[in-house]
């Protein structure tokens, strides 16, 4: 049987991986600033990750929600803590597309409504409702094809407004980035999500903050959104929440009343899963780590500024985009084979950073230095 060739491949194997850290096969060292799409959020092999994974494989590895989990209520309450958000709740599941998934359908079954109100640039999934409210075309299916769904300008606060009159108390939801990561690592701005606080106030309408990328830390706050001062009413995260280990979640207002099979996983919450996260929780809580995200973040952002051969430097904390002219497409790949540096991308040209939330100033110099090297 072959594998499903659906993945462009760069022709590395890594067979090891240290931190910000990773080996190849042949036994060369690359430093690692993407993370596997932001999912490396405490760095590799982190030694208390290895522990808490390994203790919990001696014990119990799984057991369906059938029964008792109190790693769960332990999850729940140090995210909430962590968070700021110790009156929500917690609905665990194993995707970011799965989290998504489940805060519409939760939308859908608080207002009993269908439309849906996203954002041009979006990616919230591949399953199927997710994959809806994505602004792809090309990867949503026929089967998956909706009306309900809405596509408006990012930051446009007038095309909102508009929709809302029009559509009203049809719509359900609107599910919004913090910071579109494929879309481009751009920014919804304070004003903006405070109107959708509004709107959603104003009409019943559920407002999704899709943290699954980035949220957890990276931004400098626990979710990128909160930086407008207004809560949303369903989180949805994932990526950096295992630390590779795959776990999802939703954290959901005290406003939603749950009855029993509203929602539901086989895999989402098992003992192994909730062991990942809770250490990467107590990681980040015990080194600080939103707060060398935001500081590393800053000081690359600023130093990034000052080359006048970018476009354009968005984002905030540990997710960085660099928009580079088009005579530039080839920096990514140089990146990596001449310099042995992971970074992700944008199309067109844009690089993205989306390191784990550890990483040093000596990491950071050491990506400015080479792109340094490939500008001039």
């Amino acid at each position: 049987m072959k594998l499903f060739d659906v993945y462009p491949l760069n022709p590395i194997e890594i067979i090891k991986a240290s931190g910000s850290s990773v080996w190849d096969a042949d036994g060369n060292e690359y430093l690692d600033l993407y993370g596997g799409h932001a999912v490396i959020s405490i760095g590799h092999t982190h030694p208390h990750y290895v522990s808490r994974l390994t203790d919990q494989l001696n014990k119990v590895a799984f057991y369906s929600n059938s029964v008792i989990i109190s790693l769960q209520q332990e999850l729940a309450e140090k995210l909430g803590k962590l968070s700021g958000k110790t009156d929500f709740q917690l609905f665990l599941c194993n995707s970011g597309a799965e989290a998504n998934e489940n805060a519409l359908k939760l939308a859908s079954f608080y207002n009993n409504r269908k439309k849906i109100i996203a954002f041009k640039g979006a990616f919230h999934g591949r399953t199927s409702l997710a994959v809806s409210v994505t602004d792809n075309p090309k990867i949503i299916a026929p089967v998956n094809q909706t009306e309900n769904v809405t596509f408006l300008p990012l930051n446009d606060e007038q095309a909102l407004e508009n929709a809302f009159k029009e559509f009203g108390n049809e719509i359900s939801s609107v599910i919004i980035e913090g910071i579109q990561g494929v879309g481009g690592i751009r920014e919804a701005s304070q004003s903006f999500l405070q109107k959708i606080r509004t709107l959603c106030d104003q009409y019943n309408a559920v407002y999704i903050a899709d943290s699954v990328q980035c949220g957890y830390g990276r931004t400098g706050n626990f979710y990128a959104h909160d930086y407008a001062g207004v809560e949303a009413d369903i989180y949805s995260m994932a990526k950096g929440m295992g630390n590779g280990f795959p776990i999802g979640a939703i954290s959901i207002s005290p406003k939603f009343k749950p009855w029993h099979g509203e929602l539901g996983t086989t895999f989402g919450g098992n003992h192994l899963a909730c062991a990942a996260a809770l250490a990467v929780l107590e990681v980040m809580e015990q080194d600080d780590l939103m707060k060398n995200a935001e500081e590393v973040g800053a000081y690359l952002i600023s130093e990034l500024k000052k080359f006048e051969k970018i476009i354009e430097v968005r984002g905030r904390g540990l997710m960085i985009g660099i928009d580079l002219p088009e005579e530039y497409s080839h920096v990514k790949k140089d990146l990596l084979f001449k310099h042995r540096i992971f970074t992700g991308e944008a199309k067109p040209n844009v690089i993205r950073l989306l390191p784990a939330l550890n990483i040093t100033k000596a990491h950071a110099d050491q990506f400015l230095e080479a792109l340094r090297i490939e500008l001039n």
